[in-house]
């Protein structure tokens, strides 16, 4: 087994900076939102700082470091399905990233919170509550993007089930994916099938300044929307 530096800071705080965004998105609307004296409020708020995390994925998945970029983990349908029939004959092969199944399960899950967190800015309640983009659609409008936003909710814990039964799997069959998420650090046995990138093409680990420059840009929409 070898230990591979995989996971950057930057991937890791925008991960569980999600888990807490998304998990108190779900407290404030599917409980009474206590000790919160406005719930929804407070979920609005929250959606805004979703907002911005995801923003930084999609830039940082362009160009951020080697296990963070889109390209280094999108693979073709055969693959995936080849991936899944070796998943359960039990020999998996090995990848220091996202395998070609947990790939497309993120893109899958970026798209549809991205999804939620843009779909909030244009609702209402009207009664306490009305977005910052809420005058620029119709009433009828509103009202589909409110119906989608509640049945993209119930997607979303279904794709939250499965990544959390995913995850169970692979400890299973020895991968602490949860770990390595902690610690950036993935333990590996074999050579990885997702390395090596050409020496020279995309460093593994990406510039700490890069890495300011994007969390700034995508920190700015937030800080307007916050004010809004």
């Amino acid at each position: 087994m070898r230990r591979r530096n995989v996971w950057d800071i930057p991937v890791r705080l925008f991960h569980w900076g999600l888990v807490g965004a998304v998990g108190l998105s779900f407290y404030t609307m599917k409980t009474d939102g206590a000790p919160f004296i406005f719930p929804v409020d407070i979920h609005a708020r929250t959606g805004y700082v979703l907002l911005g995390l995801l923003l930084f994925r999609w830039l940082w998945g362009l160009v951020g470091s080697q296990h963070a970029r889109f390209r280094s983990f999108l693979y073709s349908p055969a693959s995936m399905f080849d991936y899944a029939r070796r998943m359960l004959r039990g020999h998996p092969p090995v990848f220091a990233g996202h395998n070609p199944l947990g790939g497309i399960m993120v893109v899958v899950m970026l798209l549809s919170l991205t999804f939620q967190a843009v779909s909030g800015l244009f609702l209402t309640d009207d009664i306490f509550f009305s977005a910052p983009l809420h005058d620029l659609v119709d009433r009828s409008t509103a009202s589909t993007l409110a119906g989608l936003h509640h049945l993209n909710a119930n997607f979303l814990v279904l794709l939250i089930a499965g990544h959390l039964l995913a995850l169970v799997v692979h400890r299973l069959k020895g991968e602490r994916l949860v770990g390595a998420m902690v610690t950036g650090r993935k333990a590996l046995a074999g050579e990885p099938e997702d390395e090596p990138i050409t020496e020279g093409q995309v460093r593994r680990i990406a510039s700490t300044w890069l890495a300011v420059l994007v969390i700034v840009v995508a920190a700015l929409p937030v800080l307007w929307l916050w004010n809004a």
